[in-house]
């Protein structure tokens, strides 16, 4: 049972899609029980720069400190982003790349290529919006933002990903599909709490 759940908003924008849909995640997740934390990109303060990781690696920043206490904190996530050129914000992939760092997310082994997963035991969910039809997605480009949130973001850190769900085409899509997805969303927050 996921009693902590951790629902991170990856737009850019406030007010978009992919803050009603967390919105609606989380508001299924209490339903369901869950103890639940919201962070939204658009209102994350941070240096989106990022030049490698080098030693000694910057300080965060406190917006980026709370993503990684939240993600330490929660048993589960939720994360929801559009997809922008194949893959989430250019926003949202620096906070992957300033916070998801070895030490926190992984290790690697001081020989070899191996590494630990070090938030091994958390499992996830995630919402992808797009205009890209998700059938087209899958067909010819073998879903690319779907792929590599589970394996190389998720799986990579030893998150165990549950529904990896893409929603679209939005710009095509009337009002009452959107509803239908915000309740989905619901929904799979709700489950979320339950297993």
């Amino acid at each position: 049972m996921a009693n902590r759940i951790f629902v991170w908003s990856a737009h850019p924008r406030a007010g978009s899609l992919s803050d009603g849909l967390a919105d609606a995640y989380a508001a299924g997740a209490e339903q369901g029980g869950a103890d639940v934390r919201v962070q939204k990109l658009s209102a994350m303060d941070f240096d989106a720069h990022f030049e490698g990781y080098v030693r000694p690696m910057p300080e965060l920043e406190p917006d980026l400190k709370a993503w990684q206490d939240a993600i330490a904190w929660a048993d589960h996530l939720f994360f929801v982003h559009p997809y922008w050129w194949g893959a989430m914000p250019g926003e949202a992939k620096a906070v992957l790349d300033r916070a998801l760092l070895s030490g926190f997310g992984f290790k690697y082994h001081a020989k070899g290529l191996g590494w630990d997963k070090l938030l091994a035991g958390k499992t996830a969910d995630a919402i992808i919006t797009s205009d890209t039809p998700p059938l087209i997605d899958t067909l010819i480009y073998r879903k690319p933002g779907r792929r590599v949130l589970k394996n190389q973001v998720l799986g990579f850190c030893g998150v165990k990903a549950r529904k990896i769900v893409q929603l679209g085409p939005v710009k095509t899509s009337k009002p009452d599909k959107i509803d239908g997805w915000i309740e989905r969303a619901r929904q799979m927050g709700t489950s979320a709490a339950k297993h």
